[in-house]
């Protein structure tokens, strides 16, 4: 399972939101190459950057932000935020970001959806972004009437690399994954998931290793690297080791079985 670093990006800095409210932002670097480095630095295979200020106007805004992480980095970057035609997606792709995360697009034009991953094969991941099971859309500001389950199905039928899951409740709260949801989701697809939300711990992140057969490939964690609750050195090496007898059994690895 591969840990990756999220950087949030808003108005060129390094943030947090807490719960996807764009009032509640913190800023944790007004540099995020620097960010970028330091979490390379420390064993990164891969980063997941979002363009917070591209998903509330819809297209693309820290574009050269972006492209300077590329640049300062030898490791795969997947962007998400605004990216709601092909245009965006193509403009990403060319200045060498290695997957693009479509969200609102999704689930508004999957006439779209269908043609990039026809375009851009292995290239395009959907980010399903959850409040109380239902998709959230336009920066998590507005929420639809389709379950994160159905709109998992019909992304997977269209040919998308993976699905990034986000529990909006748990985005930026350090309290833990929502497991549930996941293992829902899981047995829904068959297409790679990537876990995001809620990661306060080592021991949130082994939790997940229980999901790991059943399509649960990464996991995305943001805050706590900030807030140093997780170190990113420990939690490669942690889950690298993939010893699950070292995670507590209060845990209930068996409602995974």
């Amino acid at each position: 399972m591969e840990v990756i670093p999220a950087i949030d990006l808003l108005e060129g800095r390094c943030v947090r939101l807490y719960q996807g409210d764009y009032s509640l932002s913190q800023v944790f670097s007004e540099n995020p190459v620097d960010v970028a480095l330091q979490w390379v630095e420390q064993g990164a295979t891969r980063l997941h950057l979002v363009d917070l200020d591209g998903a509330k106007v819809g297209y693309p805004v820290n574009t050269q932000t972006i492209e300077a992480i590329v640049r300062a980095i030898g490791i795969p970057v997947e962007v998400g935020g605004g990216l709601r035609n092909r245009n965006g997606v193509a403009q990403l792709l060319d200045i060498g970001v290695h997957q693009v995360i479509l969200g609102t697009a999704a689930v508004e034009n999957h006439q779209l959806v269908e043609g990039l991953c026809t375009e851009f094969p292995e290239r395009i991941i959907v980010g399903i972004d959850a409040r109380n099971g239902k998709v959230a859309t336009r920066g998590w500001l507005e929420t639809s009437d389709v379950t994160a389950t159905h709109l998992a199905q019909e992304m997977a039928n269209l040919g998308v690399a993976a699905i990034i899951y986000t529990d909006i409740h748990r985005d930026g709260t350090l309290t833990g994954p929502n497991r549930d949801a996941l293992r829902e989701l899981a047995d829904t697809i068959s297409i790679p998931i990537i876990a995001s939300g809620g990661i306060s711990s080592i021991t949130d992140l082994l939790s997940l290793l229980a999901l790991e057969p059943l399509g649960v490939t990464g996991v995305i964690v943001g805050k706590a690297l900030y807030t140093g609750d997780v170190s990113l050195k420990e939690a490669i090496q942690a889950i690298g080791s993939g010893r699950l007898q070292d995670v507590p059994p209060n845990l209930g690895f068996s409602t995974f079985a």
